[in-house]
């Protein structure tokens, strides 16, 4: 039976609360650009803004924190699942107060797809939405990208509540990297490096002729590697320049934060001795040179798109932004399926990215090479390393755990899929591109498809796979542990 007197329940309300209340704030930004454009969305963005925050306001009521009251693993873990939840379901009012989106099911499932990062889509025609509910569609992937438990972190000493449970539950990858030695350090300078990577592909995006508009949706889904976008051909109807600035975004968005704070420090060296990094690197232009030479061989495309088209879908992919130059699924066979592998990586740890990550694809590679020495060297101690330090078993085995959850639930989702009635290949990629936080996929939800014609029993399931994939699985699945509450 639960044991909620366990949990500090005190505690739990008033950092939700509190999160309501910011998320409220942020619908707030969008009704200058439904102003300035006059679009009629105005009311139900305010009316949306003023519900959530009165709802924030009540549910922080009467919470004040007892003397040296913090969070503990078990809260912590409580907090950030529940949050994710929470803010989605408010952030669906808009959409509903304003009709653009009538159906509750849709509305939520844009909404957490917006806020996981993930990228896929409902709408059948997104240039016909208002100008502040695309907005507030793409600010969505802008506040998830670091997440908002993240971006309050900064905050919570002045509620007099510690966050450092908050931030090992939050932070993407198996190791997050700590920048300060206080957490509220950590968060500041995250979202230090998340502003600066804003505001600079803002600028070159608007260099490039994209209006402000449209330059801040698209860098919102690029930093936050979500995949947004305000057109319903995503980046394909762009110029060249556009598409390599966004290339290029997305690649340093799925970068581990701590090594851009390296570069900002001026310890440019030891970028390159990160393992993990020269691994991703590695990845991307490998893939990209096999799609590319793929598609001159066996298709009439120029070289240069051929070599554009291939850089963008698998930097795309492989960082899980899910932002499209051209329809994939008209490549040959053997290309998409490619494609299809490699939604299976992920950006790295402590980056914005979903996916496996980098680090764990690294170290199932390494632990596997060890595997083969210690045979031919039985009584040997063979650690496995990586940036030259020998890792932990414990971690080992945690990154091979979570990999077989991974495909377990992978291949369970399948098929849940095909139960509901979808085609093996729509079954496999909606499972892969929502838990991935991809977006697009293939099939039926390919690069010119969407999932509004997936039943709303598959959307609320996707849903479900979009927040276990943006929590790293184990966040939000030991919540159905029955020892997490009884112990």
């Amino acid at each position: 039976m639960a044991r909620w007197n366990k949990l500090n329940i005190r505690v739990i309300r008033r950092v939700l609360g509190s999160l309501v209340m910011i998320e409220g704030a942020f619908m707030l930004t969008a009704l200058g650009f439904s102003w300035y454009y006059g679009s009629d969305d105005f009311n139900a963005l305010l009316y949306s803004a003023v519900i959530t925050i009165l709802a924030g306001f009540v549910i922080r009521l009467f919470t004040r924190p007892k003397v040296q009251e913090g969070i503990g693993k078990r809260e912590g873990y409580v907090i950030v699942s529940f949050t994710w939840v929470i803010i989605s379901l408010f952030g669906a009012l808009p959409f509903i107060l304003s009709g653009a989106i009538p159906s509750y099911t849709n509305a939520f499932f844009e909404t957490i797809s917006g806020f996981t990062t993930t990228g896929a889509s409902i709408l059948t025609d997104i240039e016909s939405m208002p100008e502040g509910l695309l907005f507030w569609r793409s600010l969505t992937h802008w506040i998830g990208g670091m997440g908002i438990i993240v971006l309050s972190l900064a905050i919570l000493p002045i509620l007099g509540i510690g966050g450092m449970q908050l931030f090992i539950a939050e932070v993407p990858g198996p190791t997050p990297d700590k920048l300060h030695p206080r957490v509220a350090g950590t968060a500041k300078r995250l979202w230090g490096i998340y502003l600066l990577l804003t505001v600079l592909q803002t600028g070159l995006l608007m260099f490039g002729g994209m209006d402000f508009f449209n330059s801040l949706c698209h860098t919102f889904g690029t930093v936050a590697t979500g995949g947004f976008s305000t057109q319903n051909t995503s980046i394909a109807e762009f110029s060249p320049y556009i598409q390599y600035v966004i290339i290029i975004f997305m690649v340093l968005a799925g970068t581990n934060f701590a090594l851009h704070f390296m570069v900002l420090s001026g310890r440019f060296k030891d970028i390159f001795k990160n393992e993990e990094y020269r691994y991703y690197l590695k990845l991307l232009f490998a893939a990209s040179i096999i799609v590319a030479v793929l598609l001159i061989l066996n298709t009439e495309t120029s070289n240069e798109k051929a070599i554009r088209d291939s850089l963008f879908q698998v930097v795309s992919i492989t960082t899980t932004t899910g932002y499209v130059t051209t329809n994939y699924m008209a490549w040959p066979s053997f290309i998409w399926i490619f494609l299809f592998i490699l939604m299976f990586t992920g950006g790295s740890a402590g980056s914005t990215g979903g996916g496996l990550k980098a680090v764990r694809q690294l170290m199932i590679l390494k632990s596997t090479a060890v595997e083969f020495r210690r045979l031919l060297h039985p009584r040997a101690f063979i650690p496995v390393r990586l940036n030259d330090k020998a890792v932990p078993r414990d971690i080992v085995s945690n990154i091979f755990a979570f990999f077989i959850l991974y495909m377990l639930i992978f291949g369970f989702g399948t098929l849940i899929m095909v139960l509901i009635g979808l085609d093996f290949d729509t079954s496999i990629g909606s499972v892969i591109a929502t838990l991935g936080n991809i977006g697009p996929a293939i099939g039926n939800v390919g690069p010119v498809d969407n999932y509004a014609a997936v039943p709303d029993i598959g959307k609320w399931f996707l849903s479900f796979l979009m927040l276990i994939g943006r929590l790293e699985l184990f966040t939000v699945l030991i919540l159905f542990s029955p020892k997490f509450w009884s112990e």
